[in-house]
């Protein structure tokens, strides 16, 4: 079968690895020439397992690092929960992986031909004819293939013909991210809250650490040094969070305004079908965005591989659609708690959780992320063929 994927995010090099290995012709083209920005990416036992399916779990994990523990804290630097330093090993058999994005590409990469990702090139258009789809790239060439996968983003324009109205939304906050070159001690790894302004720093390999920020502002606001205004920011807050900013090159701090959209009502149609956010876009809260992406990759060619493609397509959604109205609607609410007005709410939501058992939250937390979350619904694919 002959594949095109729109978009060389994390959705569309998993799927694209996928697809070669199970013998398809894989296309993948993406609109940007540049793709070594971006910072860090958490994945969780649920996106591990995914990738274990396509065998490329191993390469993940060996360039990640582990986090097995996950504290939080408020600006004065109390602790409101800090589980035992092994609790996700022991609520979902593994830790964490944390790792680079750029380090991340690479795994994926390596799973593809030399010649599979063409950059620079975006998909414009799409038109289905019977069991083909032809596709217009931004280059003026066009293209006819089996199947078009679209993992073009938030602002994707190829699921547009199939779902109207769908439009994106400033969700009020922006966030800074960045990579220091330190490292932050196994204890201190995980969120500071207060102020609507939430602080997060996890461990890289290579003694760096990944860190995030996020606060209210106005869609569109711009700051003449983003290493200043975070460092500026991050000023009196507990320890590491100050540090790691400064341990983090000014020109390598990125800042982007966070923007939300409506899960899309149709996940396909005729020959072309979504993944990731072109399909179900997510506010980063619970560190899911990536890993749902994954997990949209692994059902997909796992259906692919025991069903022709319409069955594949009707199965996708049914099978994906319930686990990602959870995780997306989780998102949005700890995103609004963590940025609400007053910010007195922030304080009195968040300690409200602290009436729940480790052991309560830990299990939680498993439903949502552990590795029998996907794996449920990768053996509905076995059921659906």
């Amino acid at each position: 079968m002959r594949v095109i994927v729109a978009g060389a995010g994390v959705g569309g090099l998993t799927v694209a690895a996928g697809l070669l290995r199970d013998g398809h012709h894989v296309t993948v083209f993406e609109r940007r020439t540049d793709t070594a920005s971006g910072a860090g990416i958490s994945l969780w036992p649920n996106a591990l397992a995914a990738l274990d399916t396509l065998d490329l779990g191993a390469a993940v994990r060996e360039r990640s690092a582990r986090v097995s523990g996950g504290a939080m804290r408020w600006r004065d630097g109390t602790w409101f929960r800090r589980p035992a330093s092994d609790a996700l090993t022991a609520t979902m058999g593994e830790p964490l992986a944390v790792i680079r994005r750029a380090d991340l590409r690479d795994v994926l990469t390596a799973a593809l031909p030399a010649d599979a990702v063409r950059y620079g090139v975006a998909v414009t258009t799409a038109r289905t004819d019977g069991d083909r789809v032809t596709v217009a790239t931004s280059d003026g060439a066009s293209y006819t293939a089996d199947l078009l996968i679209a993992a073009d983003g938030v602002n994707s324009r190829l699921i547009r013909p199939f779902n109207a109205g769908l439009a994106s939304r400033y969700t009020g906050y922006t966030a800074w991210r960045g990579i220091a070159e330190t490292p932050v001690p196994a204890e201190l790894a995980g969120e500071v809250l207060g102020d609507g302004v939430e602080f997060g720093v996890v461990p890289l390999p290579d003694d760096r650490t990944y860190w995030f920020a996020t606060r209210r502002e106005p869609e569109g606001t711009e700051f003449a040094d983003e290493h200043a205004e975070v460092a500026k920011l991050g000023e009196d807050w507990p320890e590491p969070i100050s540090e790691v900013i400064a341990a983090t090159p000014p020109g390598a701090v990125m800042r982007t305004d966070l923007y939300d959209r409506p899960t899309a009502r149709h996940w396909w149609s005729g020959r072309v079908v979504a993944v990731g956010d072109a399909v179900h876009p997510m506010r980063p809260h619970l560190g899911q965005g990536g890993c749902q992406a994954i997990e949209d990759a692994a059902v997909l060619v796992e259906l692919l591989r025991r069903s022709p493609v319409a069955r594949a397509l009707e199965r996708y959604p049914r099978i994906r659609k319930a686990r990602v109205r959870q995780v997306v609607a989780e998102s949005a609410l700890i995103g609004r708690a963590v940025n609400a007005r007053p910010t007195a709410v922030v304080g009195a939501v968040i300690r409200s959780t602290r009436v729940l058992p480790d052991s309560l939250m830990m299990g939680h937390v498993a439903a949502v992320a552990g590795p029998d979350a996907f794996l449920r619904q990768w053996e509905r694919c076995a059921r659906s063929s």
